[in-house]
C-alpha cells in the first residue's frame, strides 16, 4: 500500500518560509486526494491544505489561506507545501496524509487512511 514521508521542517523565524515534501512510494500519485495537517500538543489535528486526485481542486484553512500553497510533481511522486511569512503559531508538527479516491475539501482526519511520521516546524 501506499507509503508517505515528510520532509523539509525545520525553525525559522517569524516572516520567514519553508517548503514542506511529503515522498509518496507504492503507488501513483494522481490516484490519490492529499492533505496537509498539522498538530500541536493538546489540540486536534487541523486540516490546512487539500488538493483533490490528480490535483485538479484545491482548498485551504483559513488560518493559512494567501500564505500557503499545495502542489504536486508527478513525476517525482511528491506533493509539497510552500509556506510563507510563517508565525510563531503556525509551530506545530506537518503531516501528510492519502486517501486513494477523489475528495473535495479538506475532510476531517478521520477520513484519511495513509499519513507519514510528520516532520516538525518551529517558529519564533
Amino acid at each position: 500500500h501506499v507509503q508517505l514521508v515528510e520532509s523539509g521542517g525545520g525553525s525559522v523565524q517569524a516572516g520567514g518560509s519553508l517548503r514542506l515534501s511529503c515522498a509518496v512510494s507504492g503507488d501513483t500519485l494522481s490516484a490519490y486526494s492529499l492533505a496537509w495537517f498539522r498538530r500541536t500538543p493538546g489540540k486536534e489535528r487541523e486540516g490546512l491544505a487539500s488538493n483533490s486526485a490528480a490535483g485538479g481542486l484545491t482548498d485551504y484553512a483559513d488560518s493559512v489561506k494567501g500564505r500557503f500553497t499545495i502542489s504536486q510533481d508527478k513525476a517525482k511522486n511528491t506533493m509539497s507545501l510552500q509556506m510563507n511569512s510563517l508565525k510563531p503559531e503556525d509551530t506545530a508538527m506537518y503531516y501528510c496524509a492519502a486517501r486513494r479516491a477523489w475528495l473535495v475539501g479538506i475532510l476531517g482526519p478521520e477520513q484519511y487512511p495513509y499519513w507519514g511520521p510528520g516532520t516538525q516546524v518551529t517558529v519564533s
